[in-house]
């Protein structure tokens, strides 16, 4: 009778129980659970899935035609990143036929956006894509250090939005493009309908939603591909592809008026996981009353009020021009040239205060006088 070694412990594979299978392959294991479900997958099945997501919602909502040249918001951030690695495997996977050009906004925040606009440009070699980069200082002689120093940190993200939205705008009319990808999750959709509400803004509430905007008049559109991927899924998708992506908060953004709402929503979602995609279709299926009804119910209380209100009040008109930049705006001047006029009664401020000419003795009086006691 021959001996048999005896098998190594260490070496006999565990069977795996149930419980620890992926859901839907039941053949290999699970590593993460799904926020937006809680559905336990493996990795290759959580790749699958958030890229089949991905594309039906573009397919369903015809987001691209055939022959057509895009730009892609890129701001080195993990949502951008991630949006641009999924945009051109999904081109080359199912043939969309899309141009793609990464389309960057400098908004002059030292020790932030030149780290995250050197990601980009490693995310430019990386997926091989054109880079175009617009600048907040060639386009409105500013920069977002120099706008807070005058407006305070508390305005920042009013700033910020009014001339980044343009600023993509401008790059995308430069490139000769009339489709703006941006990366905007559900989470960031969600957030904006709670913002509408808490503010009352009805005007915008109603539009909030929407996948895909255009102003009329405008040859530029903008498409949001995200608009039902959680956020901590598109981090999920980074981790385990290993994109390279930049993860540094904005230094303004905690003063920002979204944080109240992101607060809410993050403590909403960890009572109920759902509550994101339910706030998106809320805001999907709102309608509005009539606005004549809604003015009617509003002033019946004081009719010659509202006669005195209704005449005052100038209409919207959607596609209309400023008419100092020509960008489109409601109102004669648009928002982004009224408040460059605010900031350049203080830019002879900012240079005094900034003169390195004088030395000594005169920049001590200089700083006495702006001390109070």
């Amino acid at each position: 009778m021959s001996w048999v070694r005896p098998t190594d412990p260490v070496n006999v594979p565990k069977k795996l129980k149930v419980s620890q299978l992926c859901e839907i392959c039941h053949s290999r294991k699970a590593v993460l659970k799904r926020p937006k479900n809680l559905q336990k997958v493996c990795k290759e099945c959580f790749f699958y899935v958030f890229e089949t997501e991905i594309h039906n919602t573009i397919v369903s909502n015809n987001v691209f035609y055939r022959g057509e040249r895009v730009a892609i918001g890129a701001s080195g951030g993990k949502d951008s990143t991630v949006l641009a690695y999924l945009i051109k495997l999904l081109n080359e996977r199912h043939n969309y036929g899309i141009d793609i050009t990464l389309l960057s906004v400098d908004e002059g925040i030292v020790g932030y956006r030149d780290d995250s606009l050197a990601t980009v440009m490693r995310n430019q070699k990386q997926y091989n894509l054109p880079l175009e980069i617009v600048s907040f200082k060639e386009l409105y002689d500013w920069t977002m250090d120099e706008i807070v120093a005058v407006a305070g940190i508390r305005n920042s993200c009013t700033y910020c939005g009014i001339f980044r939205r343009q600023s993509l705008d401008r790059g995308a009319e430069k490139l000769e493009i009339q489709h703006v990808i941006t990366g905007h999750n559900a989470d960031d959709m969600a957030e904006t309908v709670l913002m509408n509400i808490l503010r009352g803004d009805i005007a915008r509430l109603e539009k909030s939603t929407a996948i895909i905007t255009q102003s009329k008049g405008s040859p530029i559109k903008r498409s949001k591909p995200f608009k039902y991927a959680y956020q901590k899924e598109i981090v999920l998708y980074a981790h385990y592809k290993k994109l390279d992506y930049f993860s540094t908060e904005c230094t303004y953004a905690p003063e920002a008026f979204r944080g109240t709402a992101r607060e809410l929503m993050k403590n909403l979602e960890a009572v109920r996981p759902s509550c994101i995609i339910d706030i998106i279709h809320s805001g999907e299926n709102l309608v509005l009353k009539d606005e004549n009804e809604r003015k009617k119910k509003q002033f019946t209380k004081n009719k010659n009020q509202e006669k005195a209100t209704s005449a005052k009040k100038s209409t919207f008109v959607d596609g209309n021009r400023c008419e100092k930049c020509g960008y489109l705006s409601s109102n004669k001047i648009c928002k982004a040239c009224t408040l460059l006029a605010d900031l350049e009664k203080s830019r002879s401020k900012i240079t005094l205060e900034n003169d390195t000419s004088m030395e000594g003795a005169a920049r001590v009086m200089r700083t006495l006088e702006h001390l109070s006691f």
